[in-house]
């Protein structure tokens, strides 16, 4: 009788031991993210030239204008205005907003340009 009381005293120490774990004692001090401590870092009206692409597939697309130093994202409100000129270079100007993109470790993984009020100034063919 006194193992059968010892292997369930044991069971049960093991059982409460491995779900202490899921109280979450760390997360209490730190309640906002990386994300929501850094905003978004700089906004600035800017004149962008490059090619317009889609990228991505049905429900995730977005519309990228791919210049020389830098990639800008056009914000979703905008992408009407870009989507039938695919595959030419085009001239636009709008606001720029930077944000710094973090990895859930604190790693970068880079920066984000997105560019909204967008305004379209020239059109370019590519190949004419």
């Amino acid at each position: 009788m006194n193992n059968l009381r010892l292997i369930i005293f044991a069971f049960i120490t093991l059982l409460c031991a491995s779900s202490i774990y899921a109280f979450g004692s760390r997360d209490r001090g730190a309640p906002e993210t990386k994300a929501a401590v850094h905003p978004a870092q700089e906004v600035k009206t800017v004149q962008v030239t490059g090619v317009v692409r889609l990228v991505g597939s049905s429900v995730m697309r977005e519309i990228v204008i791919s210049g020389g130093e830098a990639e800008w994202y056009a914000a979703r409100d905008e992408m009407d205005k870009l989507h039938n000129l695919q595959h030419q270079t085009v001239t636009v100007e709008g606001t720029e907003t930077v944000m710094e993109l973090t990895f859930a470790s604190g790693i970068s993984a880079g920066v984000r340009r997105e560019l909204s009020n967008i305004k379209i100034i020239s059109v370019e063919l590519n190949g004419q």
